[in-house]
């Protein structure tokens, strides 16, 4: 990981930004899910092709690093290969830590593709408003990505097509499952295959809340006057090109939105950027300063509520109450022309002024989706509602 530098106004020289906060932690970060999968999905087609598995197997992930995952099992027969990997979170209480991810690979005839299949405790989708269609295994699209690519580096280098059939499992998945929000959403039979960067970030409360506190102190003794609270890579990687803000701006607050607001009260700056998953800030646009999802929720009837002062219809409003998640919400109001992100980004960054207090401080709010497309965005207003 690299860590971005800066200059204290002494001149002594330290360091800020997203994963200078996860090194002050002391934490150790882990694998997603999806990463598992993918080093699985490397050793066992590359077995299929070569007839040895790779191990440990080594993989690249979106943002460049290469961890090497050592196989847990593995199996060859005619046409088809399985290799597993032990999920390791890290120091991350997270209820997948342990688990036992399986790939099994099949070759399948030219010109077919990837293909991906739900195992045994994977969940499949079973309703909309997921980033998946209804039906699809629960492999979420950056694995599935990463996946493909992988699949395709080892076709190149031992000769294959690279059109195979992937089934991911879980042991005992479909029981974790049962911790997770999964049931609810309507992802059904076992678990889903996550993850954006392929790393786990720990957080330990205590130790991640006291990281943003040193990221805001860190980037006010380097003089700078906007900062922005993200709520992970794809919302850093969006602020970054909205503004072209340098690495110590960036304060990674994960689900902790009230522990950045609480310490800018505090300790202000010129202006503070929010920048989110439509799903987590219209969390805070209700008024929850934890976004995690253990520990509040999607208020789908606050949001058809938002709706009609946005011009939805009756018809409209109840089924943005009764749909499905957030993006299912977002995606009926998109489909009639109301703007539900730019809504829940004004109510969020109105929430966040109150928390705020009147302190000097400008806010404004940016919603995203989960390839970081811009779904919502408020206007900068500061205290007693300046610009």
């Amino acid at each position: 990981m690299t860590t971005g530098d800066g200059t204290t106004g002494g001149g002594a020289a330290t360091t800020g930004g997203r994963s200078a906060q996860l090194k002050h932690t002391g934490l150790r970060p882990g694998w997603t899910t999806g990463a598992c999968a993918t080093a699985a999905t490397t050793a066992a087609y590359t077995a299929l092709l070569t007839g040895d598995f790779p191990d440990p197997v080594t993989i690249t992930l979106p943002k460049g690093q290469t961890p090497a995952f050592a196989l847990a099992v593995e199996e060859l027969a005619e046409g088809r290969a399985m290799a597993g990997v032990v999920k390791d979170a890290g120091d991350d209480p997270d209820v997948t830590h342990g688990a036992l991810i399986r790939a099994t690979v099949r070759a399948l005839p030219a010109g077919q593709g990837v293909v991906f299949r739900a195992g045994p405790g994977v969940g499949t989708v079973t309703l909309p408003g997921l980033p998946l269609e209804v039906g699809e295994p629960a492999v979420n699209p950056v694995p599935r990505q990463m996946m493909r690519d992988h699949i395709a580096r080892v076709a190149e280098r031992h000769g294959g097509s690279g059109d195979v059939e992937i089934t991911v499992s879980v042991d005992h998945g479909e029981e974790i499952a049962r911790s997770t929000w999964n049931p609810r959403i309507g992802i059904l039979g076992g678990l889903s295959i996550l993850g954006t960067t392929g790393i786990v970030v720990p957080y330990s409360c205590s130790a991640w809340i006291d990281s943003i506190r040193r990221g805001v102190d860190v980037a006010r003794a380097a003089g700078l006057t906007h900062v922005a609270g993200c709520t992970g890579s794809t919302s850093e990687r969006t602020v970054r090109t909205l503004y072209d803000l340098p690495e110590i701006a960036l304060l990674d607050m994960g689900d902790f939105a009230g522990a950045v607001l609480k310490y800018v009260r505090r300790h202000p700056v010129d202006r503070l950027t929010v920048c989110g998953g439509f799903a987590k800030l219209s969390k805070l646009a209700v008024g929850h300063m934890d976004l995690h999802s253990a520990r509040s929720r999607v208020d789908k009837g606050f949001l058809a509520e938002l709706a009609r002062t946005g011009g939805a219809d009756e018809a409209l409003a109840g089924e943005i109450a009764v749909a499905n998640t957030g993006l299912a919400a977002l995606q009926l109001c998109a489909s009639a022309g109301v703007p539900l992100g730019d809504l829940v980004a004004a109510a969020a960054r109105d929430q966040a002024l109150e928390v705020l207090r009147g302190a000097p401080v400008a806010v404004d709010v940016v919603c995203i989706d989960r390839a970081g497309t811009v779904v919502g965005r408020s206007a900068p207003r500061g205290p007693a509602g300046t610009a």
